[in-house]
């Protein structure tokens, strides 16, 4: 049976993703993606006006198949702490696949991108950080995490330093150094491990 090919919005969209998390947002043209197709920068530009609009795009594609990815953990039935660790896995697959998040390294760009595309930035994080934040509150009520502050603060803290350890580890080549600085976050929030009973409230 044949399947259809995929359109051409769709095509830009996977190799412009593919260079935003290999190169970097300000680091490719509409000339580099023309080049990879096989077609003129007019085409692009009849499904993209703008690098803008494409960016837009790119982000919108991306945070929902992520939120889409947190609703299939949230649905998987496991606790807490296997949440996190299949959370944690998304990041890993990316690293994997010799990427980094999509947002992640147009949060390096930042102060460059348009305003439209800062908005949906922020709106990727405050979704990665909400539903953490959910789950670390379950987590903690019952008694399967524990951590010190409110569950947004240490939600905001958790996003920061897997992004931060993906970057670490893509600058080594080396997505085991990912694995093991998510293993040791994720254990400090285990209840009953000895650096989630330090930073426990009393």
């Amino acid at each position: 049976m044949l399947t259809a090919a995929p359109d051409t919005a769709s095509q830009i969209l996977d190799i412009a993703e593919r260079l935003v998390q290999t190169r970097g947002f300000n680091a490719f043209s509409y000339a580099d993606i023309a080049a990879e197709l096989h077609v003129t920068k007019a085409s692009l530009h009849y499904h993209f006006p703008t690098k803008a609009e494409l960016g837009r795009h790119l982000i919108d594609r991306y945070r929902t198949a992520f939120v889409a990815a947190l609703d299939r953990i949230d649905r998987s039935g496991g606790d807490s702490n296997a949440k996190l660790r299949a959370y944690v896995q998304i990041y890993a697959e990316v690293l994997d696949d010799g990427r980094m998040c999509l947002c992640g390294m147009l949060a390096a760009d930042y102060v460059t991108l348009p305003p439209t595309m800062k908005e949906a930035v922020r709106g990727f994080f405050d979704a990665n950080e909400a539903w953490l934040a959910e789950t670390l509150r379950s987590g903690r009520k019952k008694k399967e995490l524990a951590f010190a502050g409110s569950p947004v603060a240490a939600a905001q803290a958790l996003v920061g330093a897997l992004e931060g350890a993906m970057l670490v580890a893509r600058m080594h080549a080396n997505p085991a150094r990912f694995r093991s600085a998510s293993r040791r976050l994720l254990a400090a929030y285990a209840a009953g491990s000895r650096a989630s009973r330090a930073a426990a409230p009393a």
